[in-house]
């Protein structure tokens, strides 16, 4: 019930966009690390197995063998999807046998794309190439992505939750955006996401030197 893109801009930042027909999504299924690389655990989620797939790829594994590893030894992992992906890009991916529905998965240069439920096999194949031919920041391209496998068919129900995040140069998430429950989700995710973007490195500057800030912009603000 969910598709999502896992990607990179190829100058250390990760991030990913997932958007599904059930509620909050991306508060299951988003797993991002700083200086490490990104994971996505969906379809019947257990969300220990996105940090596991980032503590694997800390020991020094690249995405397939941190891969390898968990599919190896988790129970139930026929129920799971995963997706992982490295700060240079490598990926992999993983559909239990258990996976729901209409279900596929693709690893792209710095991208891998996965889902369930699907309309079609060929909705991963255009988020993969809606991040491949989007322009902008990383989270306009992960958009633009998910825009596309939605106008691929998308899910056979219609998606109600949708969410985005990227990490950087910080240990924090730069951008954590979600809409938990709406006919249109994957739109106010790119509504919030032009709110949200002209603002994002000035939160950043506030957390690291406050007195390097600009203006709040509210009452009470000099």
């Amino acid at each position: 019930m969910t598709f999502s893109v896992l990607a990179t801009d190829g100058r250390g930042a990760i991030g990913m966009a997932v958007t599904s027909s059930s509620p909050a999504v991306a508060a299951r299924c988003i797993h991002l690390r700083a200086d490490v690389g990104g994971a996505a655990s969906q379809n019947v989620t257990d969300p220990r197995l996105g940090p596991a797939l980032l503590d694997a790829l800390e020991t020094g594994l690249d995405a397939p063998a941190a891969m390898a590893g968990i599919v190896a030894d988790r129970d139930h992992i026929d129920h799971r999807q995963l997706t992982v992906l490295a700060l240079d890009g490598t990926g992999a991916a993983f559909s239990g046998a258990g996976s729901l529905g209409v279900h596929a998965d693709r690893v792209g240069a710095g991208v891998v794309a996965a889902g369930n439920l699907l309309a079609r096999t060929e909705v991963v194949d255009a988020v993969v190439e809606g991040f491949a031919q989007a322009t902008g920041e990383l989270e306009e391209r992960l958009v633009a992505a998910l825009v596309a496998g939605q106008a691929a068919g998308g899910e056979v129900d219609p998606v109600r939750s949708a969410g985005l995040a990227v990490v950087r140069d910080v240990p924090w998430r730069v951008t954590d955006l979600r809409v938990d429950w709406s006919d249109h989700p994957i739109e106010g995710l790119g509504r919030l996401l032009e709110v949200w973007l002209p603002q994002r490195d000035d939160y950043v500057t506030r957390g690291l030197d406050p007195a390097a800030a600009p203006s709040y912009g509210v009452g009470g603000d000099e």
